[in-house]
């Protein structure tokens, strides 16, 4: 079986994988974040770069 969680930053998707995985017994697998090159500067300065973050 395979469960997707997606949503936006800040929206609870690791906090619900993990209660899910803990819950079901399952591996959770995170999506890897250290290759969106707008991730730093989005935490810098949200409202500038949030648009950038999310197309990327």
């Amino acid at each position: 079986m395979h469960i997707a969680i997606v949503g936006n930053i800040g929206a609870g998707k690791t906090t619900l994988t993990e209660l899910l995985s803990k819950q079901l017994g399952y591996d959770p697998l995170f999506e890897g974040e250290d290759n969106n090159p707008y991730l730093e500067d989005f935490y810098s300065d949200m409202k500038r770069w949030s648009f950038n973050l999310q197309i990327y």
